[in-house]
């Protein structure tokens, strides 16, 4: 085997380690230096170049090169407000800050009052909820359950399963936070996989951390 037809291995490993990969900009990168490998096989190690399988791969490497330009783009030019950018740091560390930007824009900042009911039990929920700063209740089946602050989320189960909200959420007292339709951020994770594993990740630290606190259902009937 001479290094023309590891050329050739090379550029299916690498294609292969690109689909492996969650982030868009390391696949685009992997795939360039695909069509590389791909592009040496096929001028050298055929009697005569394989010209047409050399200007698609070079076609693909143009194209990938375009796009590698402009992810690197939109990245530098991501730009956090301060309360985005204590969001990022604290809860979504795993999503690249260009797609956290993406997330913020299908986003909505609201404020509740105090006992203003953000969710009913068994009614169907709208709005995936994350709290930025403030104190709610949650009751189920008329029992107080616990109480959420800062950077919890609200309605993820009813997200995560489609089905009506769990429990009963009212504010304490004023509350900042930032809401999803469910509608978009399912439309927005769907069309990006690495976002949709990245809040995959979130959500299920939440939901993790709940239930390490809620107390057991003996106390709760007491």
């Amino acid at each position: 085997m001479n290094y023309f037809e590891l050329a050739a291995h090379a550029a299916s490993i690498l294609t292969a380690i690109a689909y492996l990969v969650k982030d868009i900009l390391w696949l685009r990168i992997l795939t360039v230096f695909a069509c590389i490998a791909g592009i040496i096989f096929n001028y050298t190690v055929p009697l005569t170049p394989l010209w047409v399988v050399i200007y698609w791969n070079i076609l693909f490497l143009i194209i990938n090169l375009v796009q590698i330009g402009l992810i690197i783009k939109e990245r530098r030019e991501v730009e956090f407000s301060e309360e985005e950018k204590e969001l990022y740091e604290t809860l979504f560390q795993n999503f690249a800050p260009f797609e956290f930007m993406k997330l913020l824009r299908v986003g909505k900042w609201l404020e509740a009052q105090k006992d203003q009911v953000l969710a009913i039990e068994q009614k169907q929920l709208d709005d995936v909820m994350l709290i930025y700063n403030g104190l709610v209740k949650v009751e189920a089946e008329g029992q107080a359950v616990a109480q959420l602050k800062d950077g919890s989320f609200i309605g993820e189960m009813s997200y995560i399963t489609g089905g009506a909200a769990t429990a009963t959420v009212r504010a304490l007292e004023p509350t900042r936070y930032l809401a999803w339709a469910k509608k978009d951020l399912k439309q927005l994770l769907n069309r990006n996989p690495s976002m949709r594993f990245a809040m995959q990740t979130v959500l299920s630290a939440d939901l993790t951390k709940k239930l390490m606190q809620r107390p057991p259902l003996a106390s709760r009937k007491r």
